[in-house]
């Protein structure tokens, strides 16, 4: 599966710093948010990174660049560290918020079994298939899909409900996305946190990954 995804030149023409640490997690026992998870978003606020903080505003410029106003539809990790304490969902997107806020980098989860082909990064056409509550993307804005349609508008911003973790989620991608100035080393150390809480959650999992840069 991570083998086959890939970003379309026309995103790195955009943004040539950008990379992207692919992980899937094979076997996972997800459920509520516990004790543990509590934990990790707690002691993942009292170490987020600051709203106004380099590696956020190089995505609010990212955004920029394809006509999107951050200020109206943020990046992901920008939401997450402007709502603290950070909401309880289940374990393993409790798991990939707290490692977010803390490198100040976005993190999409996915449900691996309700994906249908290669999940690519594009630059949409305006035709692309889309969820009701996502809206339809504009002509040039950078989205995540497969092969039914957008599962991720304007990069980061907003996930669709098919593909998204729920307690029952098995199998799961996790997208990792890098711009300067967060360096490789951070990217590869915060997928290392993340893995090593997925085992925790986990302790059979089975985990890859890819970094696409």
């Amino acid at each position: 599966m991570i083998d086959d995804i890939y970003v379309d030149e026309a995103v790195t023409a955009l943004r040539p710093d950008f990379a992207v640490l692919v992980i899937s997690a094979y076997g996972l026992h997800n459920g509520p948010s516990d004790d543990r998870s509590r934990a990790w978003l707690a002691d993942a606020g009292e170490h987020a990174v600051p709203v106004e903080h380099d590696k956020i505003e190089a995505w609010r410029t990212a955004y920029r660049a394809f006509g999107a106003k951050p200020q109206r539809t943020r990046p992901s990790v920008d939401a997450l560290v402007r709502r603290m304490p950070l909401p309880e969902i289940n374990l393993v997107v409790d798991a990939y918020n707290s490692v977010s806020v803390r490198h100040g980098l976005p993190i999409g989860g996915e449900d691996l079994r309700r994906y249908d082909g290669t999940a690519r990064l594009v630059r949409a056409a305006g035709d692309e298939p889309s969820e009701e509550a996502l809206g339809e993307p504009a002509i040039g804005e950078v989205v995540w899909r497969d092969d039914t349609g957008v599962t991720c508008r304007r990069w980061n911003w907003r996930q669709c409900v098919r593909t998204r973790i729920v307690e029952e989620t098995e199998d799961a991608l996790f997208l990792l996305e890098r711009l300067e100035p967060l360096s490789l080393e951070e990217l590869s150390a915060a997928g290392e946190e993340l893995s090593a809480l997925l085992t925790t959650i986990s302790p059979d999992v089975r985990i890859d990954s890819r970094l696409i840069d």
